[in-house]
């Protein structure tokens, strides 16, 4: 099976033992009581799972300036983003213990208690550095930026030890699962060749196709489908219709036991190039042996070019600092001349005119009429959730 990235074996820093994690629970409620953002939160629920192998917590200001410039921490860990733990203010010291509360869980329950191995503060040319490096861009228009900058310019460092996994485990009981539970069902399923496919939105025809096009390229065992549970910016589908619609087609439209519907606990990022690198990198500490990468991976708006997400990986990312190998996705569309759907590289002597290819506007629009969109695009069960997802939504 493939290694985890940078150890031999995963890094989950969820407190197993239940009795521990009660008596760390109980210690907890005497340490410093901070609310930590979402994103700090989304970054204890990946750290616990083992997501984030070889990670032990939150990273210093040093690290994260590092990692911002050149995809390394300070000791040499490849890693694409900086993983903080950023506040507004902080009143504890090195050393201290600090509860974190989660922010996105009524009560605001303990997610982690963190170890403070240093605090430090970020300039505002700093935050913008970061922003820069890591979104490719500063615009407070970008979502992720937005979020970021949102956060505070606190740094505080250290180990954590994780408690609980948020809502994921409760709103997503079949679906959300660690690191190290997707390893143990590849292996109990004997899988040696695995895709995965990431996805924070509804898959339509050609995401289905490409699914099936990287597993017999691959001559893949299998394939995780492995969905975004966390927070998306407004207008995109929630998780669980998402969720629902995957299984459908998983169902309809894919060979008994081929397909895992699983999903992550992460805030979207919509950091392109850094997030594809990101989204790879812990695809193979969940023990996926190839990653698909399509057009305009992890983007958002016009910030990045509709390819920069594999680039990145030719220009950017050390040949050995990933063990994973990157299935390189072009424009997928339906071809009505050969009556299936194709990477339109594969066809370049075809006409614009022969591909069924409709916006995401234009889906949307259908849908929130109550059109199903053509069956070249969208499989009819897919479309019937979503219709009724849009007319509910128009109802209110």
């Amino acid at each position: 099976m493939i290694k985890p990235h940078g150890a031999d074996a995963l890094t989950p820093l969820f407190v197993v033992d239940p009795a521990e994690r009660d008596a760390l629970g109980a210690a907890a409620q005497s340490y410093p009581q901070i609310v930590v953002s979402s994103a700090t939160a989304a970054n204890a629920v990946m750290l616990g799972g083992g997501y984030f192998t070889p990670l032990k917590g939150y990273m210093t200001k040093a690290d994260a300036l590092s990692v911002a410039d050149s995809m390394k921490t300070e000791d040499g860990v490849f890693f694409p983003v900086p993983v903080l733990n950023l506040l507004p203010a902080i009143d504890a010291k090195v050393g201290d213990r600090i509860a974190l509360r989660d922010p996105n869980v009524a009560g605001n329950p303990v997610i982690a208690v963190q170890t403070i191995s240093a605090i430090d503060e970020f300039s505002e040319q700093e935050l913008q550095q970061v922003a820069q490096a890591v979104y490719g861009t500063t615009d407070a228009a970008h979502p992720g930026v937005e979020a970021f900058l949102a956060q505070g310019k606190f740094v505080v460092a250290g180990p954590i030890e994780v408690l609980n996994f948020s809502y994921f485990e409760t709103e997503f009981a079949d679906t959300f699962k660690t690191a190290v539970q997707i390893r143990a069902e590849i292996e109990a399923l004997g899988w040696n060749n695995v895709v995965a496919f990431q996805t924070r939105n509804p898959m339509h025809r050609a995401h289905e196709e490409l699914c099936k096009m990287a597993m017999e390229a691959t001559q893949a065992d299998g394939c995780v489908i492995h969905m975004l549970l966390g927070k998306l910016k407004a207008g995109d589908i929630p998780a669980d219709v998402r969720d629902e619609s995957i299984r459908e087609m998983v169902k309809n439209y894919f060979p008994e036991n081929s397909v895992m519907v699983s999903g992550y606990g992460f805030d979207m990022l919509y950091a392109g190039p850094r997030e594809a690198v990101l989204h790879a990198l812990f695809r193979q500490n969940m023990g996926a042996t190839h990653f698909i990468i399509g057009r305009d991976h992890a983007g958002v708006g016009d910030y990045y070019g509709a390819f920069d997400a594999q680039t990145i990986f030719d220009t950017d990312v050390p040949s050995d600092a990933l063990e994973i190998e990157i299935f390189r996705a072009d424009h997928t569309a339906y071809s009505k001349k050969l009556n299936k759907v194709v990477m339109m590289r594969d066809v370049p002597d075809h006409s614009f005119e022969d591909f069924v290819i409709l916006s995401g506007t234009k889906v949307r629009e259908l849908l929130g009429n109550g059109i199903a969109p053509p069956p070249e695009f969208s499989r009819p069960e897919v479309a019937k959730i979503l219709m009724d997802y849009y007319q509910q939504l128009d109802a209110k």
